[in-house]
């Protein structure tokens, strides 16, 4: 079994954390023994997009929505504060997502 490079916390997360810092163009081993494909660079500690997540679409992590995209993030990129926005306790949410 190859070593782990990533792990999902459940099946339903849509991002999985490295475990060391990542090339773009590397593959990586899920703990699941599943494989993907790093599209850009990512620190060891961060988020890999396990799916293509559109801009505006809740990201899950633990099982939990842990924001939403600020941009569309393609499967295998880097998710961090560039394209993925908090939405807990937001007052202004609908006014800043456009939903008047």
């Amino acid at each position: 079994m190859k070593p782990c490079d990533a792990h999902r916390v459940t099946d339903r997360d849509d991002v999985a954390v490295v475990v060391r810092d990542v090339a773009a163009g590397e593959n990586l081993t899920l703990g699941s023994g599943a494989e993907i494909t790093a599209v850009t660079p990512i620190p060891s500690g961060h988020k890999i997009a396990l799916r293509d997540i559109a801009a505006g679409e809740n990201v899950l992590k633990y099982g939990s929505v842990i924001g939403a995209a600020s941009a569309d993030i393609p499967k295998g990129a880097h998710v961090h504060v560039h394209n993925l926005g908090g939405v807990r306790g937001r007052g202004d949410k609908a006014r800043v997502l456009g939903a008047q």
